[in-house]
C-alpha cells in the first residue's frame, strides 16, 4: 500500500510539473524569451513542443539511473540541485526587492501590502540559505550536487549566448 501512494503521489507530481512547465515554456516563447518552437499549440491547444521537452527532461532522470545505479544518490542528487536553484531563484527575488525598496522608495511606502521587517528579513533569509548551502558540503553526496550546480549555469549561459548571437 505504501509503495502504492508514494508511486501515485510521485506520477502526480510529475503530471503537473510537465503540465506547468510546457505552458510555462509556450509562455515564454509568446514573449520571446524561449525558442518560438515552443509557442506552437497542437489541434488541441497543447504545447506539444513544451510537452515533448518536458518529457525527454524527465528521461534524463531514466539516464541518471543507468549512470547511477544508487537509486538513492540519484535521488539526493537531484533534489539537492533544485534545492540549491530554488535558493538561487528566491535570493534572486530577495536581491530584487532591496533594490526596488532602495531605488523606489515612494511606490514602497504607497503599497499597501509590505512585508514587516521587509530589508532585515531579506537578509535573514539569505542568511538561512547560505547555511544551507554549508550544510551542504557537509555530506559527501549532497556536496556532489553542490559542486555539480555550476554546469546548469554554464548550460544555461551557453544557450543564452547562442540565442542573443542569432537576434
Amino acid at each position: 500500500i505504501i509503495n502504492f501512494v508514494v508511486l501515485t503521489s510521485a506520477a502526480s507530481s510529475a503530471n503537473s510539473g510537465v503540465f506547468s512547465t510546457s505552458r510555462m515554456l509556450f509562455g515564454l516563447a509568446q514573449e520571446g524569451n524561449a525558442p518560438k518552437a515552443f509557442g506552437k499549440l497542437s489541434s488541441r491547444a497543447v504545447p506539444s513542443n513544451g510537452l515533448t521537452f518536458s518529457c525527454i527532461c524527465l528521461l534524463g532522470g531514466v539516464v541518471l539511473i543507468y549512470l547511477i545505479p544508487n537509486v538513492m544518490t540519484v535521488f539526493t542528487l537531484v533534489t539537492t540541485v533544485s534545492a540549491i536553484l530554488f535558493m538561487f531563484v528566491w535570493t534572486i527575488i530577495l536581491c530584487s526587492y532591496l533594490v526596488y525598496r532602495r531605488k523606489r522608495p515612494q511606490l514602497h511606502e504607497a503599497s499597501i501590502y509590505k512585508m514587516p521587517l521587509g530589508k532585515v528579513m531579506c537578509w535573514v533569509c539569505m542568511a538561512f540559505f547560505a547555511c544551507v548551502l554549508v550544510l551542504l558540503t557537509l555530506q559527501d553526496d549532497t556536496r556532489q550536487a553542490l559542486i555539480v550546480t555550476p554546469l546548469w549555469f554554464v548550460i544555461l549561459g551557453i544557450g543564452y549566448w547562442l540565442r542573443c548571437r542569432k537576434a
